[in-house]
């Protein structure tokens, strides 16, 4: 029986023993933080390398185009960033559906089924890029130089091969791979762009040739790793199932697709409707150069966007909700900070970040302008793809397809309009119009769904997924 005496004693030694326990917590959550950590950014860094590289192989294309002359660097830019790049995003973020099910597959340890998603995704995206052919074919006469949508088809197919395979690989982590043959692409698309271009001489047509096998180049050299003998677990043959739950596949692919494109193209509206303002020029130059640079840093909240989706996926998957809460928490904070930087360095080189772009006067004084706008936006990417991703790895893409066209275009866009031409704020008003009424408002719907979320719940529906859309296992 305890006396008054010892409980005397023991009081005294409370507060420490409370400490101790407040330590060993601090301790416990430094090293999961750590453990989280050194799990995102292995894939984190080699996605952030991967989408550099892939940027760059476009900036070269038009940069060899551009030295031929103006009509070409029109022409190549024009059938690049338009008509390209609508079915890009498109093809994208129907391919984005395998990050949910490979990475929830790959964390129940289904392996097998990752290479069974990835055969029903080159199915539907090359049944796509059939019905999207019409793109190329009608757009044709809209450029300066008619014929380089044509040449730009072979790419066009590429996709449909080169996405799957590349969150095949993402999903079980082997994203160094795929750094070395995007790095391996780069030295491709150098060596065929020079060699199209002026040794064999065919000028514009030869550059879409070089960007062609470049993209080529990176879906067969993945392809190759994929099947013959790499993935042992997860690459079983090509199998009768690949044909199976094709209407529910569909679904979430189109979803994904949907959710994704509608952030695509709203930046594009944004450009195309600067371009109606009373001094287009130097208003198009001046976004042009702040979306350049927007466009070098948004890889890498493109790669926390990818990092993102396979840990959630991976750890849901798994069964692990909190550990799926721990890795956005995580996922979130690193990738606000890098925004952060880059936001206050933006803010600091205002006037002086747009020389390497050009030496005008007139431009850089409206860049000058814009600069604060462009800070903010690198900040609200450096959290919304973040919340995108939590969204992909949990397999909430229709639902974030209703909410990105609610507030990009219902909200978004009008205001933007409003801003730019009945308030004539200009391009400011048309940027701040669309980034306040469409980007914030979308952060801030995504991460209340977030917040509010039950993850053990998430883990079960995850669960449930894998276990619907798995079969028995056939070779």
């Amino acid at each position: 029986m305890t006396s008054n005496r010892d409980v005397d004693l023991f009081v005294p030694l409370l507060p420490e023993i409370e400490g101790q326990n407040n330590d060993d917590e601090k301790k416990d959550l430094a090293s999961r933080f750590w453990i989280e950590t050194k799990k995102l950014w292995e894939i984190v860094g080699p996605a952030i390398f991967s989408r550099v590289v892939a940027y760059s192989m476009n900036i070269i294309t038009q940069a060899f185009a551009g030295h031929l002359g103006d009509v070409q660097l029109a022409a190549i830019s024009i059938a690049n960033t338009v008509i390209v790049g609508f079915n890009f995003g498109l093809l994208l973020g129907m391919a984005s559906a395998l990050e949910t099910l490979c990475g929830q597959a790959f964390g129940a340890k289904r392996y097998h089924m990752l290479g069974i998603y990835m055969q029903r995704s080159w199915l539907i995206l090359f049944l796509c890029c059939f019905l999207l052919l019409p793109f190329y074919v009608y757009a044709t006469p809209l450029l300066e130089s008619g014929v380089v949508a044509l040449w730009l088809i072979p790419l066009h197919f590429s996709f449909a091969f080169q996405f799957p395979l590349q969150r095949f690989l993402q999903c079980q982590l082997k994203n160094q791979v795929i750094a070395w043959i995007n790095l391996v692409g780069l030295g491709v698309n150098l060596f065929t762009s020079w060699l199209f271009v002026y040794a064999l001489g065919f000028g514009v047509v030869g550059a879409a040739i070089a960007l062609d096998i470049s993209w080529w180049f990176l879906a067969v050299a993945m392809g190759v790793y994929a099947v013959c003998g790499w993935c042992p677990l997860t690459w079983t043959g090509f199998s009768a199932q690949a044909f199976s739950e094709l209407g529910g596949f569909i679904k979430l692919s189109a979803a994904s697709g949907v959710m994704l494109c509608l952030e695509n193209w709203y930046y594009r509206i944004l450009i195309l409707m600067t371009g109606h303002l009373e001094d287009a020029t130097l208003a198009v130059d001046a976004l042009s150069i702040c979306m350049n640079i927007n466009g070098w840093e948004f890889m890498i909240p493109l790669a926390f966007l990818a990092a993102t989706g396979v840990r959630v996926a991976n750890e849901l998957g798994a069964g692990n909700g909190k550990a799926a809460e721990f890795a956005t928490k995580v996922s979130v904070l690193q990738s606000t900070i890098i925004g952060l930087v880059f936001c206050v360095l933006i803010m600091v080189l205002q006037d002086r970040f747009a020389l390497m772009f050009t030496s005008s006067t007139n431009v850089l004084e409206e860049v000058n302008k814009l600069a604060y706008l462009l800070a903010v936006t690198i900040l609200l990417n450096s959290v919304q793809p973040v919340l995108s991703g939590v969204a992909v790895g949990s397999g909430w893409q229709a639902k974030v397809a209703y909410i990105n066209l609610g507030c990009y275009y219902i909200v978004g866009l009008p205001l933007g309009f409003l801003m730019g031409w009945v308030f004539n704020l200009g391009v400011g008003g048309i940027w701040g119009g669309m980034i306040f009424g469409g980007t914030a408002v979308q952060t801030v719907i995504l991460a209340i769904i977030i917040i509010r979320c039950d993850w053990q719940k998430e883990a079960e529906n995850a669960l449930h997924r894998v276990q619907r859309w798995s079969s028995t296992r056939t070779t």
